[in-house]
């Protein structure tokens, strides 16, 4: 899986912001709805031009970011 199957960084869609490939929303969206407690099914039913999917994939991928040795370092560095 690549990021650039999952999200698109373009200056012409929502000012350059990620957003989820073939739509204009934005990724932060997701992750402000699941800080809000909405689950991913009442996400995608106020975005239905995201497909569960791309969630997932989304999800699975900032995990693999989150947990990569650089991360760690840095999180060891700062902490």
């Amino acid at each position: 899986m690549k990021i650039s199957d999952i999200i698109t960084v373009d200056k012409e869609i929502q000012s350059g912001s990620p957003v989820f490939k073939n739509t204009r929303v934005p990724v932060q969206s997701l992750f402000w709805h699941l800080e809000s407690g909405v689950t991913i099914d009442e996400f995608l039913e106020d975005f239905p031009s995201v497909s569960k999917k791309q969630v997932i994939q989304l999800l699975e991928l900032s995990n693999k970011i989150i947990n990569t040795p650089q991360v760690i370092r840095l999180y060891e560095t700062v902490a």
